[in-house]
């Protein structure tokens, strides 16, 4: 006959809590070991403005600074359905944000709404890289 003393039987119950507890988390820490490294996008927010006169030699067009806030980039999933991410760009346009391993769409949020014009733009997110994706709008306003 085994005899079980008060201290004894403290220590033995924590260990069964330990053991469901870790056979509980084992699940858990596969999933997360499973889940690949972030990437990063980063890049510059750039709005077209024509100067408020165009000379003879057809200066081309400049950026401007304008309120970048006004301009919130989305990302979204490959096929351009899903919202993943919203982005603003500081003070001097420049973005970046970490995201999952995967294919995404860099657009304007309510481009087609407003009027805007600027070209969705596809990229790629890698583990641990940094992808570079400028946007150019052009707000149409003269």
């Amino acid at each position: 006959m085994v005899r079980i003393y008060p201290a004894h039987f403290l220590y033995v119950m924590r260990f069964k809590y330990l053991i469901l507890g870790c056979l509980f988390l084992l699940p858990i820490c596969c999933l997360a070991s499973d889940n690949a490294a972030l990437g990063f996008l980063e890049g510059r927010l750039r709005i077209l403005a024509y100067k408020d006169v165009e000379l003879a030699e057809g200066n081309p067009p400049k950026f401007s600074g304008g309120d970048y806030a006004e301009y919130p980039l989305i990302v979204l999933s490959q096929d351009g359905k899903k919202q993943i991410a919203r982005i603003t760009a500081d003070g001097n346009g420049n973005y970046r944000i970490a995201l999952p391993p995967g294919n995404y769409v860099l657009d304007v949020q309510g481009r087609a709404r407003s009027h805007l014009r600027a070209k969705p733009q596809r990229f790629t997110v890698v583990s641990n890289q940094t992808v570079r994706v400028d946007m150019d709008i052009d707000t149409g306003v003269r």
